[in-house]
């Protein structure tokens, strides 16, 4: 598919120090990602902690991630509580010159699907920058239906979807990636989450990987990618089986973002306790055994 939805989208941490963003720790992630040749990347995601930053953070944070990341495309997470602070992350994104946004619906109080479908109108009224339609119930406590889709997909504008992680099996991942493609127009790309479920979702179909991992180990993830791009399912898979150990830490440590931000900090790409707080990061004892993991796979 010849698409910047298409293929590798690297979401980098964004560092904090002493309580704010560290410029130089994250500009030398997205220069990092630039040079390994990720298809994109995409800013201020879950895994650049979008959620702690305010409005002033997120532009400067933007406007660095466009700057440093050379011809990669630069897609800029807007998602807020409130569509008026959507609105103007969305107004900071393309005065950085992003290629597009990514929303996610964030709650408070539940939406309905008719609060998010008006979220997302209000945005592809307001700007002409392609837009990716974000689904990550773990975060947002918001699950998309095929329906929602399917509405929100008929917008103009709407770019792709990023869709939760895909059943393990690669017979009904192919159907769930199927249905969602029989749901929406034939130019909006689907792109997987979940990195432990990233090889079955692109072998069943899926055009791109929104990667937690392509953030900061890009080699790692690239190798799985490319194998999927090329037709080669069983290199992708075994490339993804590689990581089981790590796949294994986001699982038992409560997801991704506290691992890779320890890796980070372990590879000396992060400051220490980089993650914005209240989030405290790993124990002493957990980042042991990161280290143990990075270690005997290899990840730089």
């Amino acid at each position: 598919m010849n698409s910047i939805f298409a293929g590798l989208s690297a979401f980098p941490l964004t560092p904090y120090k002493d309580d704010a963003v560290d410029e130089r720790a994250f500009v030398g992630l997205v220069e990092r990602l630039a040079a390994a040749g990720v298809d994109s990347i995409t800013a201020l995601g879950s895994t650049g902690s979008y959620a702690y930053l305010s409005t002033g953070e997120r532009a400067r944070v933007a406007h660095l991630a466009v700057e440093h990341a050379g011809s990669t495309p630069v897609f800029v997470g807007v998602g807020a509580l409130r569509t008026s602070q959507v609105l103007t992350n969305v107004e900071a994104a393309e005065q950085s010159g992003a290629a597009g946004v990514l929303l996610a619906p964030m709650t408070y109080q539940p939406l309905t699907h008719d609060d998010v479908f008006e979220l997302f109108r209000a945005v592809t009224e307001r700007t002409e920058l392609p837009v990716i339609v974000y689904d990550n119930p773990g975060t947002t406590h918001f699950s998309f239906t095929g329906d929602l889709y399917a509405r929100i997909a008929e917008l103009p504008g709407i770019a792709s979807i990023k869709i939760p992680g895909v059943p393990a099996d690669s017979a009904e991942a192919r159907d769930r990636v199927a249905a969602i493609r029989a749901a929406i127009p034939e130019h909006v790309t689907i792109g997987v989450s979940g990195d432990a479920f990233a090889a079955t979702g692109l072998n069943a179909g899926c055009d791109a990987w929104y990667s937690v991992i392509g953030g900061t180990l890009p080699a790692a993830a690239l190798a799985i990618i490319r194998a999927a791009q090329d037709g080669r399912a069983a290199d992708a898979v075994a490339a993804s089986e590689h990581l089981a150990p790590l796949w294994g830490l986001f699982s038992e440590f409560g997801g991704s973002l506290r691992v890779v931000a320890a890796i980070a900090e372990q590879l000396g790409l992060a400051p220490a306790r980089c993650l914005p707080l209240p989030i405290q990061g790993l124990t002493a004892a957990q980042r042991a055994r990161v280290v143990v993991v990075v270690d005997e796979l290899g990840l730089d």
